[in-house]
């Protein structure tokens, strides 16, 4: 983990504010939505990204509109794909 050097305190309501070096080195804009992840005794700040639409896994390979799929669920669906072009022959 690369420290940035930078301390905040947190407010009477719970709430810090991001530099906007920062935001702008993670192209963060205003009302981008982000995730709160807990790992140990970290908080991880993270852009929202939808996960896959078959599974939930966050390792998205492939978004087409409203659907990602993860590399293992787009797999599934080509051999899916595949077995059903095989049996319409």
């Amino acid at each position: 983990m690369k420290s940035t050097g930078i301390v905040r305190k947190v407010d009477d309501l719970g709430r810090i504010v991001l530099p906007i070096e920062l935001r702008r080195t993670m192209n963060i804009s205003e009302k981008d939505p982000l995730e709160i992840f807990m790992e140990g005794e970290k908080i991880i700040l993270r852009k929202h990204a939808p996960g896959c639409s078959n599974c939930g896994s966050l390792d998205v390979r492939v978004s087409l509109g409203s659907v990602s799929l993860c590399e293992d669920c787009l797999d599934k669906l080509n051999r899916f794909s595949e077995l059903s072009e095989k049996k319409g022959a």
